[in-house]
């Protein structure tokens, strides 16, 4: 049989299907699982309509299983000459079914079907990425409260400016991974919706019953307009990549900030010996590694969103084969993610602090703001007392008094932790992983 199911009676061009099917092969692998999990849905469909009859759903069912058990246990490949997933998963139930394995494509096309591997792929990755950032977030959240009384010098323009702390530090990342994860969940938002029934992106003739194949695959809802559906190729991924963008971005700037705390010339934080490389020429060297490459990596990341806006961003409605460059692209950066984040929890988690910093004089100065709301709190002018302040700095008499009483919210005093933490909450439980799950689970139930 012909394995590509386009295929007539003419042979393409070898360096044609070379230069056309690209990476694809590789990249349908990641795909694999929810092409299987897409085509059961699809089935089950297809026999409420006429199109399957009971004892051949209930054989190809089976059969979809064991394909789904055979990529879970990482042993699904595409063989050489077959076009792509949807071309294998096929040929593999047409030769143990015959004929019965061609009738699952009736109702829908490549475009939809890819469409909804798309979706359930990026939602498993999603949950995946949301778990990994609470993981994260949790480590960070420990570590202030563990520390949230050790000072440390805030800066400004990279100079010495008020006082800061530890409970501070390392609580603001532990929030910004609180709004990251509005976008993730955000972007989750936007993929659970089902585009399977949309076919080339017109529809079909067929009386499909797209709400079953969204409840059967736990949808939170569809993708309507069949027209829209085909028109979120791309967009999808897009809206996803900022989402996984602006994650990076706040491990990126944890990255920066623990490499320069770490230097000599720093020296507030430490990391074990065992969690750094050295050089092969100074012997003295323990290199912060770990975080510049997770600095690399998450500045890699947050270019996304631009790559896919590009392949994308000229293209008409419809379909068109610019969007197969997605994936290469798209596809692969979730596990990159997902690697940094479950590194900087590891690496934080070890990450010792210098609690004696401010033993060293030359961060007195960071105290002058608190000298100078004494004053104006007494009842000097706080013009006055901001110069008074600044005329004892330069001629060398300025004393600091390390004994400060910051209580509003969110201030050294008053971390406002346990708030951060509900935030944190109230938004994971704004994901249906629940619903998801057990959809997913009972499709694959045997029967």
């Amino acid at each position: 049989m012909a394995n590509k199911l386009w295929e007539k009676n003419f042979e393409v061009n070898a360096e044609i299907e070379r230069f056309t099917v690209g990476r694809d092969r590789d990249m349908d692998l990641y795909l694999a699982p929810f092409d299987v999990l897409g085509s059961m849905a699809h089935i089950t469909m297809l026999q409420t309509i006429g199109l399957i009859e009971k004892d051949e759903l209930s054989e190809l069912l089976a059969e979809l299983r064991a394909i789904y058990q055979m990529c879970q246990r990482g042993e699904f490949v595409i063989e050489d000459g077959v076009e792509d997933v949807h071309s294998q998963v096929e040929l593999m139930l047409t030769r143990r079914l015959g004929d019965m394995g061609k009738k699952i494509h009736s109702g829908r096309s490549r475009n939809d079907q890819v469409l909804v591997d798309l979706k359930l792929f990026t939602r498993h990755e999603l949950r995946q990425v949301a778990e990994a950032t609470q993981v994260l977030f949790d480590e960070l959240i420990a570590k202030s409260e563990q520390h949230k009384d050790v000072l440390m010098p805030g800066y400004t323009h990279l100079q010495v400016a008020m006082p800061s702390s530890f409970g501070l530090w390392f609580g603001a990342y532990a929030e910004s991974l609180c709004d990251d994860l509005l976008f993730l969940r955000a972007a989750w938002q936007m993929t659970n919706r089902n585009p399977l029934g949309s076919a080339a992106g017109y529809g079909s003739s067929f009386p499909l019953n797209r709400q079953l194949t969204t409840d059967l695959l736990g949808f939170d809802t569809m993708d309507y307009n069949v027209v829209y559906a085909q028109m979120g190729r791309g967009k999808t991924e897009r809206n996803v990549a900022f989402a996984l963008a602006t994650i990076a971005g706040t491990l990126a700037k944890l990255a920066f900030d623990a490499c320069l705390f770490n230097s000599q010339n720093f020296a507030f934080v430490r990391l074990p010996k065992e969690c750094t490389t050295g050089s092969s020429i100074m012997p003295h060297k323990k290199n912060p590694d770990v975080f510049e490459l997770i600095r690399a990596k998450a500045n890699k990341l947050q270019s996304l969103p631009q790559q896919v806006m590009l392949i994308m961003n000229n293209l008409p409605v419809g379909y068109f084969r610019d969007l197969q460059i997605i994936k290469e692209v798209f596809l692969p950066a979730f596990d990159e993610l997902k690697d940094c984040l479950q590194m900087a929890a590891y690496i934080i988690n070890k990450m010792e602090v210098n609690e004696h910093i401010l033993d060293d004089k030359m961060y007195d100065p960071m105290f002058s703001v608190e000298e100078v709301n004494r004053l104006a709190a007494s009842g000097v002018p706080f013009r006055d007392a901001y110069k008074q302040v600044g005329l004892s700095i330069e001629n060398g008499t300025f004393r600091a008094d390390r004994n400060i009483h910051h209580t509003h919210e969110g201030s050294i005093g008053n971390l406002c932790n346990e708030q951060i933490q509900e935030l944190f909450r109230d938004i994971y439980a704004q994901f249906t992983f629940e619903r998801v799950e057990k959809a997913e689970h009972e499709l694959l139930r045997e029967r």
